[in-house]
């Protein structure tokens, strides 16, 4: 045995176990732990910038971020050059996901970005949203501004709609909405004001037939997709976002459904927001929703402009004509995509689109841009946005409590779930209990309850692990989503 300090560390131990030392080291164990997990997430934006930014803005500023009100604050993004490439380490080459792309969105009006599979639609839609995952094979390069100042998307509350519908299955339509309006808006101190929101928010967006529905999942049958998407939008609109980004809002939709999404995207524009969304090859009706369009053919920008009947008239130039009674969308999409049947259809479609290209390059407006995507310090390619949180919202232990009351709901309204644990504690109980059947209560039976009760603690543990296991994969799309908006901490879910 070790001997510190004259006495044999045995004897350490044990005095500190009769003077309550062990005590004290769990609650300090428990204090460091709480200390983390409420510790601040990463820095704000230097002050600096956020103080130009104020100063531009004047008296239209006056927070960190949009104070909510109700109403959308206007803004308008414009990008120029805006070039990505991903390099290959093993064979050292590099392929362009974008290529000089430029355009603008304005607040009130739907900017759709087409384009074939493959032709840099989503990529464009992250660049904007800065929604890239920073990696050191990744360049990105272009100018970018928004409302004409040198600032970034985190002075203004922009929303970012997904492919994949993501909810807590065992929550109602109006359940979803108003847990997000607690976490999101903890100003809202008034349950009836939050509940009046809230029935506009179901209403605006068609929501009010199954407001008392359960979402469902895969083994749980809820709500259907359009549904699903339209609640996707009413998570995104509860602070009133300036600037709305879908990704293909319209998969996995059929014709009706995707025309109802795309038509509360059209009302959401007339409210104010600036909405930019992908898409891949719309119905004619859809087409004709939009105020903009953004043409991409293997990342090269092809048209940019207004929508409608513009496109084809510009296209007509160059003796590309829409047929009668012919979807716009679908011509447009057949002019722009490489035909990969043959070799000589390969070399026309390609030649055909290379001059539309370039044609184009030459007929672009020079745009005044100053504010790069990239600061100065990440041009070595090791990251490429600051990593930067909104301010979280309300205090710790509301949070704790509003996370604690949505996983209540989660776990206790999962019926089958439920059962099978059941089953499985009461199986647990049966063999244990006729393993130790009368046990005495001399002596030589001690060693027989400290097995029960090593058996009964390693069940119990690797249940709750086989849980946490089960949950936490299909929970963390939700959390990260959440936690990007600055809706709660990462220590109250943990808890």
């Amino acid at each position: 045995m070790v001997a510190i300090g004259g006495k044999r560390l045995d004897q350490i131990v044990g005095g500190l176990g009769r003077n309550g030392a062990g005590q004290i080291l769990v609650a300090v164990a428990a204090a460091l732990l709480v200390r983390l997990f409420s510790a601040p997430g990463p820095a704000l934006p230097p002050e600096n910038e956020t103080d130009d930014y104020k100063n531009n803005l004047g008296e239209n500023f006056d927070g960190d971020e949009p104070v909510f009100d109700g109403k959308v604050f206007p803004v308008t993004i414009r990008w120029s050059n805006i070039t990505c490439s991903l390099s290959d380490k093993s064979s050292k080459t590099v392929r362009f996901l974008l290529k000089n792309v430029s355009g603008e969105a304005k607040p009130g009006r739907l900017l759709a970005i087409m384009g074939p599979s493959g032709s840099g639609k989503t990529t464009l839609l992250n660049v904007l949203s800065h929604q890239l995952v920073a990696s050191p094979r990744l360049h990105l390069s272009g100018l970018l501004e928004f409302n004409g100042q040198h600032t970034s998307k985190k002075h203004f509350k922009f929303a970012y709609v997904r492919q994949e519908d993501l909810f807590f299955s065992q929550l109602t339509v109006r359940e979803t909405l108003t847990l997000a309006a607690e976490l999101q808006l903890p100003e809202m101190s008034s349950a009836e004001v939050r509940d009046e929101y809230v029935n506009n928010l179901l209403f605006k967006l068609g929501l009010v037939s199954c407001a008392d529905s359960i979402v469902g999942d895969a083994k749980v049958r809820g709500i259907s997709g359009g549904e699903k998407k339209r609640l996707s939008l009413a998570c995104e609109l509860i602070a009133s976002p300036s600037v709305i980004f879908a990704d293909e809002p319209t998969t996995g939709l059929d014709a009706f459904q995707a025309e109802k999404v795309m038509e509360t995207l059209r009302q959401l524009a007339e409210d104010g927001h600036c909405v930019i969304c992908s898409i891949h090859q719309p119905r004619g009706s859809i087409y004709f929703k939009f105020d903009d369009i953004v043409l991409l053919s293997e990342g090269s920008l092809v048209y940019a402009g207004p929508a409608k009947d513009e496109p084809l008239a510009y296209f007509a130039k160059f003796g590309f004509f829409c047929p009668d009674h012919v979807n716009p969308a679908e011509f447009l999409a057949d002019l722009i995509s490489i035909d990969y049947s043959s070799s000589e259809s390969v070399s026309s479609s390609q030649k055909r689109v290379d001059g539309l290209v370039e044609f184009f390059s030459k007929q672009t407006t020079d745009f005044i841009y100053a504010t790069p995507v990239i600061s100065d310090k990440f041009m070595e390619g090791a990251k490429i946005y600051q990593k930067t949180t909104i301010r979280r919202k309300g205090g710790w232990w509301r949070q704790f409590w509003l996370l604690l009351k949505r996983a209540w709901m989660q776990a206790s309204r999962d019926v089958p779930t439920n059962k099978v644990r059941a089953r499985m504690s009461i199986a647990s109980a049966i063999i244990f209990g006729s393993v130790f059947w009368r046990m005495g209560r001399s002596q030589t039976s001690i060693q027989d309850r400290m097995g029960l009760l090593q058996v009964a603690a390693i069940n119990t543990a690797m249940a709750s692990l086989t849980k946490t296991v089960g949950v936490f994969p299909k929970e963390r799309a939700v959390v990260d989503r959440e936690r990007a908006k600055g809706s709660y901490a990462l220590g109250p879910y943990l808890l």
